[in-house]
C-alpha cells in the first residue's frame, strides 16, 4: 500500500454520527437503528479492509476486516497515524499524496497505474488496491479508503507471463490504439527485436510497408466485430523482421476485456517451412484434438479421423460416402446445402456460422453445441472442404485468460510439466501423469532426474544448463524412465520461462510418446531396406554386367535413386562385334519402379542381340523402336544412345534417341560434345532415325551419362551440363586414371550422396590403340580378282613378318573372294589389318544379301566356304554396310605362334 490521504477536521467520526444521522437529521434519542448504528453496520458488512483517517491521516475507525487484513486489533490501530500499515520506503513520501489528495478530493482509485503495497503487523508486505472516499462531515473531511489484497491476482498475472512465455507462437498483446502492450520471447525470436524496442511502438512496426495503409482500418474493424478468429482468412498475411526481410505468417486474434479497456492478443506463426505430405497429413489428421470431415464438393463425406466417431457415436465406415448432412440436426438441413455452395463460392479457412450457435448431431439422436472451422483444400481431384469441429458443451468462461490457458494446457493430450532453474518440478498436468505414470503429489518438489534413465541423468544436467541461458530446445528426442521402470521414446520441446524484467526463473516441457512412431519407423526402415536390396538385385541382374574387351578401357558407375526402392531404367552395355569394333549403348527408360526396371532388362537383351548382328546405329535404333511400341507401355518413353567405335580409322558411329550429348574428353584438348543428329526417343513412333560419323583422336575417351547425373532438384540442367564439361576439361588436362576420374565426375556433380531421386548411369570409354599396320586394296567382281587378292595378303604378311598365318589366311579368304565373286556386285574391298595379338581380313561387295552358313549336300559344289571360315578362324561374320555388306575374319597371331 503506498498512501492513505485525509484532511479537514481532527474531531472523532463517532462525535459526528452520533450528533447526525446520514441525511443531517438529528437522531432521536434511545431510537434503536441510529444513523451511527446503520454506519457502522454497513462498515462491518463491507468486503474490503475500511481505513477511515481525518485530515492528519489519523485513524478514526476501522471494521474486521482491517483487522484480518494487517493483523492488528482495532485497539491497536485507532489513533495511529496510517503510515503504520504503510511500508517503511514510502512513508517518507505518504504526506504529500494526502495533500494532494485534500486539494483534488474526489472518488478515485489511489496510485493508479502504479504498485501499491500494504504491510501487515508480522512487517510482511503484500500488494494491494485502494480505492478512497471523501466524506464531509460537521468535523471536517475524513477520507474512506476501501482496501483490497490482490495477492491472488498479482499471482495470477505472474502465471499468465509465464503461460504467455510458454506458448509456441509469438504472442503479441496491443491496446484498442495499436500500441504493443506485451510481448513474449518466441516474438523476439521470430521478428529479430528486443523486446524493449517492441513495447511501447505501433503494431505496424511489424507489418510490411504495403499493407500499412490499411492495417488500422482492420484494426478498427477487429474492434467492432472482437471475437476469437483468424486473421485475414483467405489472404496472405506477412511480417516484417527488424532486418527488413518479411516472412508469411498465420495470426489468430483474441480480444482480452480488461479494466484498462479492451486488449487484443495476437498468435503470430511463420509458416515459411510448411509443406504438405500426405503421410504426415494423415497422421496429423488423427493427431488433431477436434473431430475432422473432409468432405467432396457434393456434401458427400470423403475422410474423418478417430476424434470424429467419438463424437458422433459412428463408426467410420457408417460415415464414409455419406451427404454430411447426417450430422447435422434435422431442422438446420435445408439451409445445409445453400451454405456448403456458398462456401464453395467463397471458399477461404473461416469459422463457419460466425455468430451463430452450431449444432452436431449423434447417432443416438442427441444434439449437442459445435464449433466448426472451414478450410479449402484444393486437391487434383477438385474442391475438399476440411471441417473441424469441436465439441464446446461443457465450455465456460473463463475468469481471465490465464485460467483458459491454464485449462489448454491441462487438457492437453501431451504431457507438460514446469520445472525450477535446479530442476524440481513445480507443474505436473494430467497428461504427464498418465505417460509416467507419477501422480502430482508423487513429483511435485522431485529433481526432475527422476524421470531419466541412470545412463542419461547427464542429458539433464546440460539442458539445463542451455535453459539457463535463455535457450529453447525443439523436438529433443530421448529415453525416458516411467514409474513402472519401462523406457519410453519421447519428443521434449523445452522453453525457458521468465520474470517481468526478462531474467531466466524456471523452465517449461512438452512431452510426448513417439514410442509407437519410432517402432514404425523402425519396421519401415527393414522393410524398405529388404524392398530396396530385391528390387536393386532384380536390376543389376536385368543390366547384366559387360564383358571385358582386350584394349578397350573403361570405367562405369551405377548409382540407384535414393528415394523409394532404388529400382530405375538405366543401363549400359559394351557389345563386341569383332573386326576391331566395339557397340558402346547406353539408355534410359522414363520413370522409376518395376516397370521401368522391367522395360529396361526387355531393351536391353533386345538391343545386345541387334548389335551382335552387326547392324548400323541407325537401324538399331529403328528396330528398337518398334520394340518399345510392340511392349504396349503406355506414356513410356525412352532414350537411348548406341555408338560403334572403329580403332583402326579412329571413328565412331553415333545415333542418338533423344539422349543426351555424349562427350569426348581428350588430355591436352578439354571436353566437348560429340556431334550427333537430333532424333527423338523411342517410343514415339514414326521417326526415320539418322546417324553421324565422326573421327575420334588417339587416347581420346567417350563419356556417356544418364540424365540422374545432371537433372537434380534446385538446378539448371543447362548449368549442370556446363558444370560436367569444365570438369572433364580439368581432369583431361593430363590422362587420368579413368576410375579415379569417374569418382571424381560423381562426387563433383552430386555432393551429397544420399540425396538424389533418380538413378544415375556413368560410363568412361578410351578408344582402343589403332592397328600396328593396314592396307587396302578393290578388286573387280572377277575370277581372276580371286589370285589376285591371295597374292595381295601374302605380300602384306610377308611385310608384317606374319607368315606363320599366311596358309590358314590365304585359303579363309579364297573362300570369301569366291563367294563376293560368284554372288556380289563389284567393286570387292579388300581391306587387312594387324595388332599385337590378331589378324583381320575384310571383303567387302555391294550386295545387300548376306550370306549364311548351311550344310551343303554330297553333290553340291557349293556351300562350303562358310563352313571351312567358320572352322578356322578364330571370329568370323558379317556387317551390313550402306553399300552392301562386309564379310571378316580374325586369326590370333600369338595363339599360332606357340603351336
Amino acid at each position: 500500500m503506498s498512501d492513505f490521504v485525509g484532511a479537514a477536521s481532527a474531531r472523532s467520526a463517532d462525535a459526528a454520527a452520533r450528533k447526525h444521522c446520514v441525511c443531517g437529521v438529528k437522531a432521536h434519542e434511545g431510537e434503536p437503528g441510529s444513523a451511527e448504528d446503520r454506519f457502522r453496520g454497513l462498515l462491518e458488512a463491507a468486503p474490503d479492509a475500511m481505513v477511515i483517517v481525518d485530515d492528519t491521516g489519523v485513524i478514526k475507525l476501522v471494521n474486521a476486516q482491517t483487522e484480518a487484513l494487517f493483523g492488528y486489533q482495532r485497539e491497536e490501530l485507532l489513533g495511529q497515524p496510517v503510515e503504520l500499515l504503510v511500508p517503511g520506503r514510502f512513508r517518507a513520501h505518504h504526506a504529500k499524496h494526502r495533500d494532494g489528495y485534500a486539494n483534488n478530493r474526489q472518488v478515485r482509485p489511489m496510485g493508479a497505474e502504479l504498485e501499491l503495497h500494504g504491510l501487515r503487523k508480522d512487517g510482511t508486505e503484500f500488494p494491494v488496491e485502494i480505492s478512497l472516499s471523501p466524506l464531509e462531515t460537521t468535523d471536517g473531511l475524513l477520507v474512506s479508503a476501501a482496501v483490497r489484497d490482490v495477492s491472488d491476482r498479482k499471482a495470477a498475472e505472474d502465471r499468465f507471463r509465464g503461460l504467455l512465455e510458454a506458448a509456441p507462437d509469438a504472442m503479441v498483446i496491443v491496446d484498442d490504439t495499436g500500441v504493443i502492450k506485451l510481448v513474449n520471447a518466441q516474438t523476439e525470436a521470430l521478428f529479430g527485436y528486443q523486446r524493449e524496442e517492441l513495447l511501447g511502438q505501433p503494431v505496424e512496426l511489424l507489418v510490411p510497408g504495403r499493407f500499412r495503409a490499411h492495417h488500422s482500418q482492420h484494426r478498427d474493424g477487429y474492434a467492432n466485430n472482437r471475437q476469437v478468429r483468424p486473421m485475414g482468412a483467405g489472404l496472405e498475411l506477412h511480417g516484417l523482421r527488424k532486418d527488413g526481410t518479411e516472412f508469411p505468417v498465420e495470426i489468430s486474434l483474441s480480444p482480452l476485456e480488461t479494466t484498462d479497456g479492451l486488449l487484443v492478443s495476437a498468435a503470430v506463426r511463420d509458416v515459411s517451412d510448411r509443406k504438405a505430405a500426405e503421410d504426415r497429413f494423415r497422421g496429423l489428421l488423427e493427431a488433431a484434438p477436434d473431430a475432422i470431415v473432409i468432405v467432396d464438393d457434393t456434401g458427400a463425406i470423403k475422410l474423418v479421423n478417430a476424434q470424429t466417431e467419438a463424437l458422433f457415436g459412428y463408426r467410420r465406415e457408417e460415415l464414409l460416402g455419406q451427404p454430411v448432412e447426417l450430422l447435422v440436426p434435422g431442422r438446420f438441413r435445408a439451409h445445409h446445402s445453400q451454405h456448403r455452395d456458398g462456401y464453395a463460392n467463397n471458399r477461404q479457412v473461416r469459422p463457419m456460422g460466425a455468430g451463430l450457435e452450431l449444432h452436431g448431431l449423434r447417432k443416438d439422436g442427441t444434439e449437442f453445441p459445435v464449433e466448426i472451422s472451414l478450410s479449402p483444400l484444393e486437391t487434383t481431384d477438385g474442391l475438399l472442404v476440411s471441417a473441424a469441429v469441436r465439441d464446446v458443451s461443457d465450455r465456460k468462461a473463463a475468469e481471465d485468460r490465464i485460467a483458459e490457458l491454464a485449462a489448454l494446457v491441462e487438457s492437453s493430450q501431451d504431457a507438460i510439466l514446469a520445472k525450477t532453474l535446479d530442476g524440481h518440478i513445480t507443474y505436473w498436468n494430467a497428461a504427464a501423469q498418465r505417460l509416467y505414470g507419477y501422480t502430482r503429489a508423487e513429483v511435485m518438489g522431485q529433481h526432475v532426474s527422476l524421470l531419466a534413465p541412470p545412463e542419461r541423468r547427464d542429458e539433464i544436467t546440460v539442458l539445463m544448463d542451455r535453459l539457463r541461458n535463455g535457450e529453447r530446445i525443439e523436438h529433443f528426442e530421448t529415453l525416458r524412465l516411467t514409474r513402472s521402470g519401462a523406457l519410453l521414446d519421447v519428443d521434449i520441446t523445452l522453453w525457458p520461462t521468465r520474470a517481468a524484467n526478462g531474467t531466466v526463473t524456471g523452465a517449461c516441457a512438452i512431452v510426448r510418446d513417439i514410442s509407437d512412431r519410432k517402432q514404425a519407423e523402425a519396421e519401415l526402415t527393414v522393410l524398405y531396406e529388404q524392398q530396396r536390396h530385391i528390387a536393386l538385385t532384380l536390376q543389376r541382374s536385368l543390366m547384366g554386367t559387360p564383358p571385358a574387351i582386350p584394349g578397350l578401357a573403361t570405367a562405369s558407375r551405377y548409382r540407384p535413386a535414393t528415394q523409394g526402392a532404388g529400382v530405375g531404367g538405366d543401363w549400359f552395355d559394351l557389345i563386341p562385334l569383332g573386326a576391331g569394333r566395339v557397340g558402346v549403348l547406353i539408355g534410359d527408360v522414363m520413370g522409376r519402379g518395376l516397370e521401368a526396371a522391367a522395360v529396361m532388362g526387355q531393351l536391353r537383351s533386345a538391343a545386345h542381340a541387334l548389335a551382335k548382328t552387326g547392324m548400323q546405329p541407325r537401324q538399331l535404333m529403328q528396330a528398337l523402336d518398334t520394340c518399345v511400341a510392340d511392349l504396349d507401355v503406355p506414356d513410356q518413353l525412352v532414350t537411348c544412345c548406341y555408338l560403334v567405335i572403329a580403332a583402326d580409322a579412329g571413328e565412331v558411329t553415333v545415333c542418338s534417341a533423344g539422349h543426351l550429348p555424349t562427350l569426348i574428353a581428350t588430355p591436352g584438348d578439354g571436353a566437348r560434345a560429340l556431334p550427333a543428329p537430333v532424333n527423338a526417343p523411342l517410343g514415339v513412333g514414326g521417326i526415320l532415325y539418322q546417324q553421324s560419323r565422326a573421327v575420334i583422336p588417339p587416347g581420346a575417351t567417350l563419356v556417356l551419362y544418364t540424365d540422374g547425373l545432371i537433372e537434380t532438384p534446385g538446378s539448371d540442367i543447362e548449368d549442370q551440363l556446363t558444370q560436367l564439361t569444365s570438369t572433364l576439361s580439368e581432369l583431361f588436362a593430363t590422362t587420368p586414371d579413368l576410375e579415379a576420374a569417374a569418382d571424381h565426375v560423381l562426387a563433383t556433380l552430386l555432393p551429397d550422396a544420399d540425396g538424389h531421386n533418380d538413378d544415375v548411369t556413368l560410363l568412361l570409354t578410351r578408344l582402343p590403340d589403332a592397328p600396328l599396320a593396314a592396307v587396302t586394296t578393290d578388286l573387280p567382281a572377277i575370277p581372276e580378282s580371286v589370285p589376285e587378292g591371295r597374292a595381295f595378303l601374302g605380300k602384306a604378311l610377308t611385310s608384317w613378318d606374319c607368315t606363320e598365318a599366311a596358309d590358314e589366311a590365304r585359303l579363309l579368304l579364297s573362300e570369301i573372294l569366291t563367294n563376293a565373286v560368284q554372288h556380289a556386285q563389284g567393286p570387292i574391298g579388300l581391306h587387312l589389318r594387324r595388332t599385337t595379338t590378331d589378324l583381320t581380313v575384310e571383303v567387302s561387295d555391294h550386295s545387300p544379301h548376306l550370306p549364311q552358313p548351311r550344310l551343303a549336300a554330297e553333290d553340291e559344289e557349293s556351300g562350303r566356304g562358310l563352313i571351312l571360315v567358320r572352322a578356322l578362324a578364330d571370329s568370323w561374320g558379317v556387317r551390313p554396310t550402306d553399300e552392301g555388306k562386309t564379310t571378316w575374319f580374325t586369326l590370333e597371331l600369338q595363339e599360332k605362334t606357340t603351336r
